[in-house]
């Protein structure tokens, strides 16, 4: 029996689809390099204890008996046990101790948590470490139903497929399919941080409490078309889809009462329109992070080099590697 066992897996940053995902649409997501990591122990005794490197700081103990825990005290913070313990059918070897860690999704220097993914990535790396295994085959039905559980049903699943898989890839809520895309040549982006956290949460739940309107099917159009330009693997077409897509995201934001364009990002993508890059926000909205696009790095970093605090450039790259065991 092993005594101790480790597993990490990646964030992740959404580049279109948005929402329109919920809708069967295609959504394009990229994993980035900053990873978050769950160690599992065997321990003696009867109690399991929980710790969290992170935001949050804080510890919990529970017993569990046949897949079932009775926390002593935590449960609110450490959820995510909760939900991978129910649905892995964990707790039948004894006692753990449990390490969660998500420092590299905590900025430095606001101490904010910047919204690429950590909730999905602590989530598939949990049920890895549990579970022993980096097989994306035997972790996504656990991994999905897992975070769904977290989630209170929200969400489509495109996190969660990122973080299995690492690398850039396209992904529809139908049967959870993910096709992987190679990243275009001459492409290149940086990821702008607002320093303002946002929830997707609450933004699924307003958009599933209101009345759709029509900028919600177009938008859905848009993702397709989306889809099909970071098939192509050409960055001036890829480049140029953003500046419609941006129209599109723009006016669903507004119609539904959203936000996705508030905490700077409004001004972000028409400052990037002028001149000549794409741009858009990554999360749910309200804040978090962006996506500049263009083909000259030159470009990019004139753009980059005008932003004013709270803007930053946050230092975030592709990973090719998903969840794996290990560090």
């Amino acid at each position: 029996m092993i005594s101790e066992i480790a597993a990490s897996a990646p964030g992740k940053v959404l580049l279109s689809g948005e929402y329109a995902v919920l809708d069967g649409a295609p959504a394009i997501c990229m994993a980035v390099d900053r990873r978050a990591r769950a160690v599992v122990a065997h321990a003696s005794g009867d109690i399991s204890r929980v710790t969290a490197s992170g935001y949050k700081n804080a510890s919990g103990c529970f017993r569990s008996t046949d897949g079932r825990i009775e926390w002593q005290n935590g449960q609110a913070t450490f959820r995510v046990v909760d939900s991978v313990w129910r649905v892995s059918g964990a707790g039948r070897e004894g006692a753990r101790a449990i390490n969660l860690d998500t420092t590299e999704f905590i900025d430095s220097v606001t101490q904010c948590k910047i919204g690429i993914g950590s909730s999905s990535a602590i989530t598939v790396a949990l049920c890895a470490a549990v579970n022993n295994s980096a097989d994306i085959a035997a972790l996504t039905m656990i991994a999905q139903r897992a975070h769904a559980d977290l989630q209170e049903g929200a969400g489509s699943g495109v996190d969660i497929a990122c973080s299995l898989h690492g690398g850039l890839i396209e992904y529809r809520i139908k049967g959870a399919s993910v096709t992987a895309l190679q990243w275009p040549e001459g492409l290149s982006y940086r990821l702008i941080w607002t320093g303002v956290a946002a929830s997707t949460r609450e933004k699924l739940a307003k958009l599933a409490a209101g009345v759709s309107k029509p900028s919600r099917v177009r938008l859905a159009c848009a993702s397709e078309d989306m889809a099909i330009a970071w098939r192509s693997g050409a960055a001036k077409e890829i480049v140029a889809a953003y500046r419609e897509y941006g129209e599109h995201l723009h006016q669903f934001s507004v119609d539904h009462d959203l936000g996705i364009f508030d905490a700077g990002h409004d001004e972000l993508w028409q400052a990037a329109s002028s001149a000549g890059l794409g741009y858009k926000p990554c999360g749910a909205g309200g804040g978090d992070i962006g996506i500049l696009l263009g083909m000259d790095d030159v470009e990019l970093d004139v753009f980059t080099g005008t932003l004013s605090q709270p803007y930053s450039v946050l230092d975030c790259e592709l990973s090719p590697a998903g969840v794996r065991i290990g560090a």
